[in-house]
């Protein structure tokens, strides 16, 4: 799983930490790049390591669960992605709220909430043929480059575009999961 759908994974797990920077950047007067740096490495270090604990924990317990791994891969990423759909839809911006909150322990507060959702999809990637250190690699590196970006497109466009990046963020996980499950029953 390798290319472009860990690609997809990447950006789709990236877009909460890019609408939470979206969010920081829209209510300072202008981001600087220390700024988006700052945010941007909280971001990507936090899907880093949730991604990888989470496969971790799926690891240990795949032996367990090998028959119905797509099931369990497919419904994680079903309710993240739900979730972020509802989210977006439903106008909630805690994220963005705490995200307007300046210091480190405030900034990596929101790093973790926006990372939760990595842990779930780690538990579901050690139920696959992947390696989890270039994966992980990855959705940090996506999520550094959308949190460093986010910042810096906030003060212009971030009311405007929080919500959509959100919803196309849980649009992309429940088409991974769709694919998972699909290539597991079909084939």
């Amino acid at each position: 799983m390798f290319g472009a759908t860990s690609l997809v994974l990447a950006v789709s797990l990236s877009m909460d930490s890019f609408a939470a920077a979206l969010g920081r950047g829209a209510v300072q007067k202008r981001p600087g790049l220390s700024e988006a740096l700052r945010v941007g490495f909280a971001f990507g270090a936090c899907q880093l390591s949730m991604a990888s604990i989470g496969w971790a924990v799926g690891s240990s317990f795949a032996g367990f669960v090998q028959a119905i791994d797509h099931w369990i891969a497919f419904g994680l990423l079903l309710l993240i992605g739900g979730s972020m759909i509802r989210n977006a839809l439903a106008g909630e911006e805690d994220d963005e709220a705490a995200a307007t909150r300046s210091g480190w322990l405030a900034l990596l507060t929101v790093a973790v909430a926006t990372s939760i959702d990595a842990s779930a999809v780690g538990v579901g990637l050690a139920m696959a043929d992947v390696n989890i250190a270039v994966t992980a690699s990855l959705i940090g590196v996506v999520t550094f480059l959308m949190g460093f970006g986010g910042v810096l497109l906030g003060r212009a466009a971030g009311p405007l575009l929080g919500r959509r990046a959100e919803l196309i963020g849980g649009l992309g996980l429940l088409a991974i999961g769709t694919k998972i499950l699909v290539e597991h029953t079909l084939l």
